[in-house]
C-alpha cells in the first residue's frame, strides 16, 4: 500500500476565502470540522459550492447542515458518516432523500471505528484495532472493517483500515501570524481529521501576533506544520457558533431549514446589524448572570399554578431517579429528555455525578439551566475540561469510565436491540433515520444501559428491529468482566412502562407502569407478548419541589417536550421554544448590561 505523505510546510499559506476554495478538487475526500452547530465553516463551504466543485467523498463524524449545503450544490458523490441530524430541528431532507431513494452510497460508521480509521491514517499505519460492537449489526456496515484474533492474547478484535483525507475544512477563533491554529472548547474529531488529512484549510475569526496564543485557556493549537491554508474570515461559522465571539443563531437556522422555497445557501446570508449584535451579546453572557435571571423568573409570585406533572417530566424525573454520586453521565447529541434528566439529578439528590455535554466535549459541567442559544456558552464556561470525541473515547468509553449515555431509540426489540439506521415503512420503502453515532460501540462499554421511547407503539417497540444499529451484546457480569466493564442496569423507559433486560432469557420485562397505565394498554401497545415481572409497580408521583426545579431552573424553556410531539406539533412547539429563548437571552443581556454599569460606576 502506497501511503501519500501528510507532511505540511512549516509556514501555511495566508489567502482570502476564494484561495481556500480554489484548493479544493473535485474527487477529493473531504472532511468538515465543528460538531453540531458548533464551529462549521460555512462560509467557506459555500464559497466551495460557489466553485462548482463536484464528486466529493463526504467524510465526517456528523453530516448534519454541511452535508445538506453541499448536497444542494450537487457537489458528493459519496457520503461516509456515523450520524446526520439537524439537532432539534428533526432529520435532514436531502440526506434522507439520498439514501432513501439509493441515488448516493451512504457509509455508516461507528465513531469508534472512524476515529480508528482517521488515527491510523495520522500513524502511518496500515489499520488500527478496536473493540468490535458485540450485539450490533454495524460490523457488516462499515466499510473495510475485519474481525481478526489479537495477536498477543487471541480474543477476536475489530480493525479499521486507514482513513486517509485528501482535504479538510474548518473553523477556528484565531490563528497566529505563524499559522499556529488555535481551537476553544469541544474539537470533535479536529485533531485526528487534521491528522489523517492532505490539507488543511481553516478560517480564522482572528490572525493574532506571534505568542498571543499562549494568553488563552483550555485550547487546542494545530501546530502550523499541521495546517495549509489559513483565510482571515470574521464570521464564517454563523449561524453556528464560534465562542467567544458569537452563539449559535437558532431563529435563523430555524427560519433557513422551514420549507420557504428558498435554497438553503440563500437562507444562510450574513446577519443585520441587529442580529449581530444578537449572538455577539448572547456569547458574553455568563453562567451568573443566567442564574440571577432564572431566580427572578422561578420567584413563586411569578410562577402559574402549577399543572399535573406530563408524561415528558414523569420520565425525566424518572431517569434521574437513576443516576447517582458516582454516575459519568455523557449527553448524546440530540437527547434533550436525557440532558434533562442528567441535570436535574446533579441539582437534586446526586452533586457529585460528573455530566459531560457535546458529545463529551465538556467534561463535569454544573447543571445549568437548559437555554437553547446559551447551553453551549454555560456548558463550556462550568467544564473542567474541554476535550474532543477521539480522545474521550479512549480515556473514558473504552477504559469503562462512563456510567450512562441514556438515548432516544426509534425503534426497539424484545431483546433491547435498537435501530436508528432506517426503519421499513408499512407500504414499502424505508425511512432514514440519523444513523446511530456511537452506541454501538457504547452500548456495551457503560456500566448501565438505559434507553427510552417517546411514544410506545407496535411500530417503536416490536419484535425484532430490521438492523441492530446498537445493542447490550456483552449483557451478563460474566460476559462483561473480562472485557474490563463493570455490569449494571439495562432498562428501556416509555412513555408507558419501564422494561428490564433479563440477563437469563435476554428479553424485555415490564417491571414499572407509567401512573394511570394499565398492563392491557401496554400489551396492545407493544409488538410482542410481554412478560411481566412478579413485583412490578406503578412509577411513583413526582415530588412537587422536584417539578418545579425541573420547570423553573432546569429546563424553563421546555426542550424536553420536542421528544414527544409529532411532526405536524413539532414546528408550533419549536417557535414557542424559540420565542420564550429569545424571551430569556434578552433578559440575560439587560441583566449584564446593568451589572457592567454598575462595576463602571464603583470604579
Amino acid at each position: 500500500m502506497i501511503r501519500t505523505s501528510l507532511v505540511k510546510p512549516n509556514k501555511p499559506l495566508f489567502t482570502d476565502l476564494a484561495g481556500l476554495a480554489g484548493l479544493v478538487r473535485d474527487h477529493d475526500v473531504f472532511g468538515v470540522g465543528g460538531h453540531h452547530f458548533a464551529r462549521l465553516p460555512i462560509t467557506l463551504i459555500k464559497a466551495i459550492m460557489a466553485r462548482g466543485t463536484k464528486r466529493l467523498r463526504y467524510v465526517s463524524w456528523a453530516g448534519g447542515l454541511p452535508l445538506e449545503l453541499l448536497l444542494e450544490a450537487d457537489a458528493i458523490a459519496e457520503i461516509d458518516t456515523c450520524f446526520s441530524s439537524l439537532d432539534i430541528f428533526g432529520l435532514p431532507p436531502r440526506f434522507r432523500r439520498a439514501a432513501e431513494t439509493g441515488a448516493l452510497p451512504v457509509r455508516d460508521w461507528t465513531a469508534l471505528a472512524m476515529i480508528q480509521a482517521l488515527r491510523a491514517a495520522q500513524q502511518n499505519l496500515p489499520s488500527l484495532p478496536f473493540q468490535p460492537p458485540v450485539g450490533s449489526d454495524m460490523m457488516a456496515r462499515v466499510p473495510g472493517v475485519k474481525l481478526a484474533p489479537d495477536a498477543i492474547d487471541g480474543e477476536p478484535m475489530a480493525f479499521a483500515p486507514a482513513l486517509r483525507l485528501d482535504t479538510l475544512v474548518l473553523h477556528a477563533q484565531r490563528a497566529d501570524e505563524s499559522g499556529n491554529v488555535q481551537i476553544l472548547g469541544p474539537r470533535a474529531l479536529d485533531v485526528a481529521m487534521a491528522g489523517a488529512a492532505r490539507q488543511v484549510l481553516v478560517t480564522v475569526e482572528e490572525i493574532v501576533p506571534v505568542g498571543a496564543l499562549a494568553q488563552a485557556g483550555r485550547q487546542t493549537v494545530l501546530t502550523r506544520n499541521q495546517v495549509t491554508a489559513i483565510a482571515l474570515a470574521p464570521g464564517a461559522a454563523y449561524p453556528t457558533s464560534c465562542l467567544p465571539f458569537y452563539v449559535t443563531d437558532y431563529a435563523r437556522l430555524s427560519e433557513a431549514f422551514s420549507d420557504n422555497g428558498r435554497r438553503l445557501s440563500e437562507s444562510l446570508s450574513a446577519p443585520g446589524e441587529a442580529v449581530r449584535a444578537q449572538v455577539v451579546d448572547a456569547a458574553k453572557i455568563d453562567a451568573a448572570t443566567v442564574n440571577a435571571v432564572a431566580d427572578t423568573l422561578a420567584s413563586p409570585a411569578l410562577l402559574p399554578t402549577p399543572a399535573p406533572a406530563s408524561i415528558d417530566e414523569i420520565l425525566a424525573a424518572r431517569i434521574a431517579a437513576e443516576l447517582g454520586n458516582d454516575s459519568f453521565a455523557s449527553a448524546g447529541a440530540v437527547s434533550p429528555l436525557a440532558n434533562v434528566a442528567y441535570r436535574l439529578a446533579k441539582a437534586t439528590h446526586a452533586p457529585g455525578m460528573i455530566i459531560a455535554t457535546m458529545s463529551c466535549g465538556h467534561l463535569d459541567v454544573a447543571p445549568s439551566p437548559m437555554i437553547l442559544s446559551l447551553l453551549e456558552s454555560l456548558d463550556g464556561e462550568t467544564a473542567a475540561a474541554h476535550a474532543g470525541g477521539d480522545d474521550t473515547y479512549s480515556t473514558y468509553y473504552q477504559a469503562g469510565a462512563v456510567t450512562h449515555e441514556i438515548v432516544a431509540a426509534a425503534k426497539v426489540d424484545r431483546r433491547g436491540r435498537v435501530n436508528t439506521i432506517a426503519i421499513d415503512k408499512p407500504s414499502g420503502g424505508v425511512i432514514r433515520l440519523p444513523g446511530q453515532g456511537g452506541m454501538a460501540d457504547v452500548a456495551n462499554m457503560h456500566r448501565d444501559y438505559l434507553l427510552y421511547v417517546p411514544r410506545h407503539s407496535p411500530l417503536s417497540v416490536v419484535d425484532e428491529v430490521e438492523i441492530a444499529s446498537s445493542a447490550r451484546g456483552l449483557l451478563t457480569e460474566a460476559e462483561r468482566v473480562p472485557h474490563g466493564y463493570r455490569t449494571g442496569r439495562s432498562l428501556v423507559f416509555t412513555d408507558l412502562c419501564v422494561f428490564r433486560l433479563d440477563t437469563e432469557t435476554r428479553q424485555l420485562v415490564v417491571i414499572e407502569t407509567m401512573p394511570g397505565v394499565t398492563l392491557e394498554q401496554i400489551r396492545e401497545a407493544t409488538g410482542f407478548p410481554i412478560s411481566i415481572d412478579p413485583e412490578c409497580r406503578a412509577v411513583a408521583a413526582l415530588d412537587k419541589d422536584m417539578l418545579a426545579l425541573l420547570r423553573s431552573r432546569i429546563d424553563p424553556l421546555g426542550l424536553r417536550r420536542l421528544e414527544f410531539v409529532n411532526a405536524k406539533r413539532r414546528a408550533a412547539l419549536l417557535d414557542e421554544i424559540l420565542a420564550l429563548d429569545r424571551e430569556f437571552v434578552d433578559r440575560c443581556i439587560q441583566g449584564s448590561g446593568a451589572a457592567r454599569g454598575q462595576a463602571r460606576a464603583r470604579r
